[in-house]
């Protein structure tokens, strides 16, 4: 709509630019609807996800029988199924041992390195951490049986400076069990000694 008035016209072509598209003169504006939030979008998609990944059997129930245990049940069902029908029955290499020249389940690279060490007579550094570990711990047990036997004996000045030489290699021990827990692979640490619960164990 034109108007005579060149001031007016352009104010009115201003207003209608920078007026809403769901305002109108006529109307009173309704606001927009909220659009569904971004993170609830997402969750339903990792929800579909994760169904995915279940068994068939438990794919579209309710979260509280999503559990572990439901897995393993479903997981336990099919294998004995599969006994049944006999599909373990003539496997590849059925009767033939074992090759453990390779470990599928570690580092390519620390699996190459082992080979290496193993074909030229040699242990990864951790292994013979361990050994001498444990030939160290049984040496220290025997000194320990000799010193509490002396105490028993009523040598207790023995038995105080022994205990101090005792306690010394102990901290050496740990500092080589400490070692050895930051270089293991995960799931093979071990604990170090403890004064009083070795001094226990000679009370029995």
């Amino acid at each position: 709509m034109l108007t005579r008035n060149p001031r007016l016209h352009l104010q009115l072509l201003v207003e209608s630019r920078t007026r809403p598209r769901w305002a109108s003169s006529d109307s009173s504006p309704d606001p927009p609807k909220p659009e569904k939030k971004l993170s609830d979008r997402l969750s339903a998609v990792i929800d579909a996800v994760n169904d995915r990944k279940l068994p068939p059997e438990l794919r579209g129930r309710s979260n509280a029988v999503r559990s572990e245990t439901d897995i393993m049940n479903v997981v336990e069902q099919r294998i004995w199924h599969s006994m049944e029908e006999g599909q373990f029955e003539n496997l590849p290499g059925k009767g033939k041992p074992l090759d453990l020249k390779t470990n599928p389940h570690a580092d390519p690279a620390e699996d190459t390195l082992y080979r290496i060490l193993m074909r030229n007579g040699c242990a990864p550094e951790w292994v013979e951490l361990n050994k001498e570990i444990r030939c160290k711990i049984n040496e220290w047990r025997l000194s320990l049986k000799k010193a509490w036997a002396k105490r028993l004996d009523g040598h207790d000045a023995k038995w105080v400076e022994e205990s101090e030489a005792l306690k010394a290699q102990l901290r050496a021990i740990n500092d080589k069990v400490l070692h050895y827990n930051l270089i293991v692979p995960f799931g093979r640490q071990m604990c170090g000694l403890k004064w009083e619960k070795e001094l226990s164990q000679m009370e029995r």
